[in-house]
């Protein structure tokens, strides 16, 4: 996994800190606009965000 802080991580997906605090925290989630960067971030579909895929691409739902 990649071990990137609050402030690299709200670079890499352009959001501000706070934003990434209140996904960590449970109590915000991600626009849709911003899943496909995160997807990219963490190499990852956006399904697996969603909770769709796990890690090997199988469907759970």
């Amino acid at each position: 996994m990649n071990a990137l802080t609050q402030a690299e991580l709200a670079e890499k997906v352009g959001v501000n800190t706070s934003a990434v605090s209140l996904w960590e925290n449970d109590v915000n989630e991600p626009k849709a606009s911003y899943l496909a960067r995160l997807a990219l971030v963490f190499s990852v579909s956006a399904d697996y965000l969603l909770g769709i895929e796990d890690e090997a691409g199988s469907r759970l739902m």
